[in-house]
């Protein structure tokens, strides 16, 4: 009984772990997900990326 109790005990930790980590990782991907996109779509319309921002170049 004891060992059940031990192995049941490591499964929550483990879980707990798990969700843990989700947490903290999930804003970090959305957030690279989000730069990426924008990233993508100003280099696709002709633009460059400047410090965060799309820089569009003037004169074409």
């Amino acid at each position: 009984m004891k060992e059940a109790t031990g192995e049941t005990n490591m499964t929550v930790v483990t879980i707990i772990i798990i969700g843990v980590i989700v947490a903290i990782a999930t804003p970090i991907i959305s957030n690279l997900m989000r730069d990426t996109e924008g990233k993508a779509e100003c280099l696709n319309n002709g633009g460059t990326w400047v410090d965060g921002q799309c820089q569009q170049l003037s004169g074409m």
